[in-house]
């Protein structure tokens, strides 16, 4: 192979593997390597805050399935992009992220923006190294595109010195191997997790996003109805389940781990599939599950079977071909069906789908959207408080067409969609979020507008924190405080955020909605814009 500077060289790697787009906010650390990008094939999209950068390739990656490429400023583009950084480490997400530095050379001097960026991205990162000897490259960089998309899948930082991509490598760029995670545990295993949850009465699964990742939507839903057991979202922002199927309960939630003692405390015989247990903001320090219970836990990150809670069985494997091994067993063992009931607080129990009273500004937005939406519409929630109203007339269905934000994080939902749009510009892309949780990315509209990135979005403007509002609520209650005025903290009324005006100066049209009666003028208009296009729905 032909010596070349590492800067150049690596661009032939992103090749190789298959990787088109680069995330990014530029640094002068990274000029040697950016202006290679010009005389490359991979499109650069400018972001003007790193968070951004993070959250569209997020958006990308999980679209795709592909890893999604990122470029960060040394420390301080760094330290930006973290918080997106963490959710995309709890959701999964096969990022592979660059971190500009002036130089090896440099290591003594205790320079402008000096900082170890390996030990400062560990925290949020599956994986983080530094390249150090121009021979090693591409190597590493191969690793990275690797470690990220091998379950457990996560984000991989990689340190570049811009003295170390300024040598000469003759490193061959070659595409990444990526091993094969498809195994299932042998037959004995199968057969002792299937009588596990047979031998109980009132079945439960719990699922996460293990299980779009294996792609075994179908399998799940085969295996719930062979154990007519109901399925409840554990770390579920994905399509795991039609949320209309009959034996669909719902989500635990993410903050209190009284929700999800409930959902399973009834249970004599419960699976777990593709999700830690439990991941919530204040988790169960107990047992939660029926002390006579059998458990089994099925998932391709051997650290999170019997994490927190001890399993009966816990199985590192493939969702996908387990659950359907565990579908034949089931039916070799009870060729008449498991029958059983219904754990008490885990049944399905829902309204019929967009039957509510279209009443309110969201929930007509909601009904007219879903009605005359094309039956491609990719949806991208962020929405939070305002997201049972978006469920009811737009619930999720379809493996691809659905994803919300994960790990906590906010401002995921505009960067998100535009990673989306980006990795399938054929779909329409609308993306729900709220007032606060906007107000984190609200520079990502500048992307959309620079490079005519066709999504929507929708800002669901109650003017405060309104789920810190729900949430202190349920805390006055669990330590029997008298209810009282929310913490002023918790107020965005005041200025009013005009972000119609906002999307506007950033180049993106846009109406504000304020009355039911404007809300079939917005949905014409966002479904017939040509480009980006946002509404700003005032809902309080």
């Amino acid at each position: 192979m032909h010596a070349r500077p590492g800067k150049s060289a690596i661009y032939e790697q992103f090749a190789a593997d298959g990787i088109t787009h680069m995330f990014g906010n530029p640094g002068t650390v990274e000029q040697g390597f950016l202006d290679e990008a010009e005389r490359s094939d991979l499109s650069y999209l400018l972001t003007l805050h790193e968070g951004v950068a993070v959250g569209m390739a997020d958006g990308y990656a999980r679209a795709t399935q592909r890893p999604g490429l990122v470029q960060l400023h040394s420390g301080v583009g760094l330290g930006n992009g973290i918080g997106m950084l963490y959710q995309a480490k709890r959701g999964g997400s096969p990022l592979v992220v660059l971190v500009g530095e002036a130089g090896v050379r440099y290591d003594a001097m205790d320079g402008q923006m000096a900082v170890d960026l390996v030990a400062m991205a560990e925290p949020v990162a599956k994986y983080a190294t530094r390249v150090v000897d121009p021979a090693s490259t591409l190597r590493v960089l191969r690793r990275a595109v690797k470690m990220a998309m091998t379950p457990p899948r996560g984000p991989v930082v990689v340190v570049l010195p811009a003295d170390v991509l300024d040598q000469l490598t003759a490193e061959p760029a070659v595409p990444a191997p990526l091993p094969s995670t498809r195994v299932v545990p042998t037959a004995d295993e199968v057969a002792r997790a299937a009588r596990t949850l047979l031998a109980g009465r009132r079945r439960l699964i719990l699922m996460g996003d293990g299980v779009s990742v294996s792609g075994a939507q179908r399998e799940l839903a085969e295996l719930a109805e062979l154990l007519n057991a109901p399925v409840w979202g554990v770390n579920d922002s994905e399509v795991n389940l039609d949320t209309t199927h009959p034996l669909y309960g719902g989500q635990v939630g993410h903050m209190f781990g009284e929700n999800s003692a409930r959902v399973v405390r009834d249970a004599d015989a419960v699976l777990v599939v593709g999700t830690s247990v439990f991941p919530e903001v204040f988790p169960a320090l107990t047992d939660p599950f029926h002390p006579e219970a059998g458990i089994v836990q099925i998932d391709l990150d051997a650290y999170e079977i019997a994490k927190n809670f001890p399993v009966d069985h816990g199985l590192v494997a493939d969702p996908r071909l387990t659950l359907a091994a565990l579908s034949a067993e089931v039916r070799r063992l009870r060729p008449n069906g498991a029958g059983g009931a219904h754990p008490r607080g885990a049944e399905p129990v829902r309204a019929p789908v967009g039957t509510e009273p279209a009443g309110t500004v969201l929930e007509r937005f909601a009904q007219r959207l879903a009605a005359r939406a094309p039956a491609d519409l990719v949806v991208f929630d962020e929405a939070l408080t305002a997201s049972p109203a978006l469920n009811r007339h737009l619930p999720p269905t379809t493996p691809g067409r659905f994803f919300q934000t994960r790990g906590g994080s906010l401002g995921v939902g505009i960067p998100g969609a535009l990673g989306i749009k980006i990795a399938h510009p054929e779909l329409p892309v609308v993306a729900f979020t709220g007032d606060g949780g906007s107000m984190y990315t609200i520079q990502a509209l500048w992307t959309a507008a620079r490079y005519d990135i066709g999504a929507a979005f929708v800002i669901c403007n109650n003017r405060r924190y309104q789920l810190l509002d729900d949430n202190i609520e349920q805390y006055w209650r669990g330590l029997g405080i008298a209810p009282h005025a929310h913490p002023s903290a918790f107020d965005l009324s005041h200025p009013d955020i005009r972000f119609h005006d906002l999307a506007a100066s950033l180049g993106v049209p846009a109406v504000r909605v304020t009355d039911v009666a404007d809300v079939d003028d917005a949905v014409t208009a966002m479904l017939g814009a040509r480009g980006p296009f946002l509404v700003d729905l005032v809902i309080a």
